[in-house]
């Protein structure tokens, strides 16, 4: 079999894998749904229990969607950061724009008892929530922009995220220290990542700014297929590497922001399924890994949170913790297996 054949039957073996994990994951829930009757919603046919009708399309549905943004958009994000600073342990949050998504949801917690307690319950929404993490991302990502235009080592890039994302979680440090117990619990609860909590309109938004993310990302291919070789081949070939370097990191901002945003901070999908992907794929052309990590990183996003469901049981683990707890282990296993990482 060739290797486009191969490919061709990778991608339909993964769609079928993300249709049926789509499934499964609107079937779980605390409230216990035959199957039958979720495909019969799903298809719009009449069930008697309309309760089960309005839990599907009102909470599992836009859940099981949010689910699929933020593993493709993670995933996404996590390749182009590998490739932009051809380093294997490069995530989407390596510039720092989750720990400024941190920031602001830790001064808009934190800091609420610097403020009168009337103005502290108004603003302690959910929305209040992601408009101040979207601050807080926009404005390490334009920090970053700035400094990319002033250096031209991208090394020396990744080492200033880093050290924003240094500076951001020690001003959180600060805040936590002064913070009492409720407020504290509050933010930690939010740093576990939550997927189940957006309406269809958050839903809508944050479907709008990953579809532009990925846009950016998809007309970047050619230079991310140019910079695996090092950026000054890629000069070679006429690429403008200020120029595209900028559309790269605009894309993992717009991508790695957005979803901290409404989801929280959500490790380990961004870094591990670029790795899963080329391995499972055998290549390194972003022709074939940008549509393949969208639909592996929706995969196991899908399964870890039908995992942190709990199936039949009111509580609900965090998204944070089974996306490392279960996903760890696969990649080992993989690496292991292949006994070489591809890059």
């Amino acid at each position: 079999m060739n290797t486009k054949n191969k490919h061709i039957k990778l991608f339909t073996i993964l769609s079928f894998l993300l249709i049926l994990f789509l499934l499964v994951n609107i079937c779980f829930g605390s409230v216990s749904i035959p199957f039958k009757d979720t495909l019969n919603t799903l298809l719009g046919t009449k069930i008697e229990n309309e309760s089960w009708k309005y839990i599907i399309w009102n909470y599992r549905v836009p859940k099981a969607l949010t689910a699929i943004l933020t593993g493709s958009g993670l995933a996404l994000s996590g390749l182009l950061m590998q490739t932009l600073f051809r380093n294997p342990l490069a995530g989407p949050f390596v510039l720092g724009i989750s720990s400024g998504a941190s920031l602001g949801v830790a001064l808009l917690i934190m800091g609420s008892s610097l403020l009168s307690s009337f103005f502290a319950f108004t603003i302690m929404s959910n929305f209040s929530i992601v408009l101040v993490a979207s601050i807080g991302s926009f404005v390490v990502l334009m920090s970053v922009m700035i400094v990319a235009s002033k250096v031209k080592d991208t090394m020396t890039l990744l080492i200033i995220g880093l050290m924003f994302g240094s500076l951001t979680s020690a001003v959180v440090s600060v805040l936590s220290f002064f913070s009492n117990a409720e407020e504290l619990q509050r933010y930690v609860y939010w740093s576990f990542g939550s997927i189940g909590d957006l309406s269809w309109n958050q839903v809508l938004l944050l479907a709008c700014l990953v579809t532009l993310g990925v846009l950016l990302s998809v007309s970047a291919i050619k230079t991310l297929n140019a910079m695996l070789l090092g950026e000054n081949y890629a000069r070679s070939l006429g690429v403008d590497i200020k120029k595209k370097r900028y559309v790269i990191i605009s894309a993992t901002g717009i991508l790695a922001g957005t979803i901290t945003a409404f989801a929280g901070p959500i490790a380990f999908i961004g870094l591990a399924v670029p790795h899963l992907t080329r391995q499972i794929f055998n290549t390194t052309d972003h022709k074939v890994l940008v549509p393949a990590v969208l639909i592996y990183g929706a995969i196991l996003m899908l399964i870890c949170d039908s995992i942190a469901q709990l199936p039949t049981s009111a509580n609900v683990l965090p998204i944070n913790a089974i996306t490392s707890l279960f996903g760890a282990p696969i990649v080992i296993w993989l690496l292991v297996r292949k006994r070489k990482m591809i890059f």
